[in-house]
């Protein structure tokens, strides 16, 4: 009897730790600011089409302070990489060595895919975001709604919970969701620390939500 109540003790202490870190892990953490403490390490996520050219347009606009930069793109997606290395190109203009990386995951979902098997090719893609993110520990995870930055934002929060690292995840919705938010920015809205939306009928909608106008 005294054994018993002795390991249900230690699992309910187990269980309030597991808890507490899982709040903590989803707090707000103050940002690092490039410049004050060296450089900022990013993980962008890529889509398809609007979405990369969105997030790319963003990252043009980066400081070199924000580095390195490690590109995520769906191994079904034929156009992102090019235009990665255009854009990479054109920042160092062969005066630096290479300041990012190209990584693929298997895509989370397709479009018009139906939501069983978007479950199931989810916990496909998070088989692989988790070693990924394990391996690169960016400082920041940055992205604006393809499915494919679902798992690797799971990811991590998963390096978070288990005191790796505190990695901020920044989500950036599409221009194109002026009313409703996507699927991704449904899922992440209360997940991410830092959650922006380009129209102002969204940040009525979404109070959490950080409308500063037109970002991409």
């Amino acid at each position: 009897m005294g054994l018993s109540c002795a390991a249900g003790a230690v699992l309910f202490a187990l269980g309030c730790i597991f808890v507490a870190r899982i709040f903590l892990a989803l707090r707000r953490h103050e940002a690092r600011k490039p410049g004050r403490q060296g450089t900022v390490s990013v993980l962008v996520v890529l889509g398809s089409g609007g979405h990369t050219t969105e997030i790319l347009r963003l990252m043009d606009s980066l400081s070199a302070s924000y580095a390195p930069r490690h590109y995520v793109i769906a191994n079904t997606d034929r156009m992102s990489e090019e235009k990665v290395r255009i854009l990479e190109a054109a920042r160092t203009k062969g005066n630096t060595a290479p300041q990012h990386t190209i990584h693929w995951i298997p895509r989370s979902r397709e479009v018009s895919q139906s939501w069983t098997t978007s479950v199931v090719s989810t916990i496909y893609s998070l088989l692989y975001s988790i070693p990924l993110l394990f391996q690169l520990k960016p400082d920041v995870v940055l992205c604006n709604g393809p499915g494919t930055c679902v798992p690797l934002c799971i990811s991590a929060l998963i390096l978070r919970i288990l005191g790796m690292k505190k990695t901020l995840i920044i989500y950036i919705e599409s221009i194109c969701r002026v009313e409703t938010l996507s699927l991704s920015g449904k899922i992440l809205y209360n997940l991410s620390d830092y959650f922006f939306v380009q129209w102002s009928t969204l940040q009525e909608k979404y109070p959490k939500a950080i409308y500063l106008g037109r970002l991409v």
